[in-house]
C-alpha cells in the first residue's frame, strides 16, 4: 500500500511541477505577470501554449487517478496488479508531459491513453 500512496503523492505533485515550464514561457513573454497570469497565459504560443496545456491536463488526469487509488485503498485492493497499474500511470504521466513539451503529438496521445486506461483499470479491479 505504501507504493500506492507514493504514486498518489507523486501524481499530486505533477501538476505543480508542470507549472515550471509555463512560468518559464511566461517569463520569456515579457516577465511573469503575477497580477494577471491567466490573461498572460492566454497569449502563450508554441512551447508556452503546449506547457500550459500539459499543466492543465495534469489536473484533469489527477481527477481520475486520485479517486481510483483511494478506492483501491478503501476496498483493500492493494495487490501487485493495482500497484503496477498505479506505477504505470505515474510513469506515463511524466512521459506525457515531456512529449507534450517536445510536440510529439501521436505518441503523446498513446501515452495519455495508457495513463487514463490504467486509472480506469484500477477502478475496474475494485468492483466486486
Amino acid at each position: 500500500m505504501a507504493t500506492l500512496i507514493w504514486c498518489l503523492f507523486i501524481a499530486t505533485l505533477l501538476p505543480l511541477l508542470a507549472k515550471a515550464p509555463v512560468a518559464y514561457a511566461m517569463h520569456k513573454l515579457g516577465g511573469y505577470n503575477n497580477s494577471h497570469p491567466r490573461d498572460q497565459q492566454s497569449k502563450l504560443t508554441g512551447f508556452g501554449a503546449r506547457a500550459l496545456a500539459a499543466h492543465q491536463n495534469a489536473f484533469e488526469s489527477l481527477i481520475i487517478f486520485a479517486p481510483a487509488v483511494l478506492l483501491a485503498i478503501a476496498t483493500q485492493h492493494t495487490g501487485t496488479h493495482i500497484t503496477l497499474l498505479a506505477i504505470v500511470h505515474v510513469c506515463a504521466r511524466v512521459l506525457y508531459n515531456g512529449l507534450y513539451l517536445a510536440n510529439i503529438d501521436k505518441l503523446r496521445s498513446l501515452v495519455w491513453a495508457v495513463a487514463t486506461l490504467s486509472s480506469f483499470a484500477i477502478i475496474w479491479q475494485c468492483i466486486p
